[in-house]
């Protein structure tokens, strides 16, 4: 499939597949942002494409992956930026900010890993995924992804006991 026929076949699809992934994800520009994920998948399988009966349905399809992917990963984020008001929920205010400040911290020492690291350390703790998941993303051994999570945890923990003795 060439590029006008891509175009003629696929673009009528769009502003469809937008409503949708709006409708599940509650956020237009994210939406935006999936739809032209979409389309990327779908232009990387267009020799394929003839071989499925109905390419709407695989737009559709690809879309509710997508979608529910996105969901997943802010749900993790969410959880996991909320652990210290959740764990001070009956402490004194004074406790709570100074668990918040500390919350951010930690994000402006993870700011200055190594990339590697710091993506690692990222999907580990923020988007919540596993070893292999990461490593398979990576294109790492699980051991190596270990090593490197285990030497920026330790970087983290060196230099925020640097500025915070106990």
């Amino acid at each position: 499939m060439e590029q006008v026929q891509f175009k003629q076949e696929l673009l009528p699809f769009r502003e469809r597949l937008v409503v949708y992934a709006e409708r599940l994800l509650q956020n237009r520009s994210d939406a935006e942002d999936i739809i032209q994920e979409v389309f990327i998948k779908l232009w990387q399988i267009r020799h394929n494409l003839s071989n499925y009966m109905s390419p709407y349905a695989l737009s559709v399809t690809i879309t509710k992956r997508l979608c529910i992917n996105r969901l997943k990963v802010n749900q993790r984020k969410q959880k996991a930026l909320s652990i210290p008001l959740q764990i001070g929920k009956n402490l004194s205010p004074d406790v709570l900010l100074e668990q918040q400040e500390g919350v951010t911290q930690v994000f402006r020492i993870m700011a200055q890993l190594p990339d590697l690291q710091q993506a690692i350390l990222r999907m580990k703790h923020i988007d919540g995924l596993e070893i292999a998941e990461i490593a398979a993303l990576t294109g790492s051994t699980q051991e190596a992804i270990r090593m490197n999570l285990s030497r920026a945890r330790k970087k983290v923990k060196e230099i925020f006991f640097k500025y915070n003795p106990q």
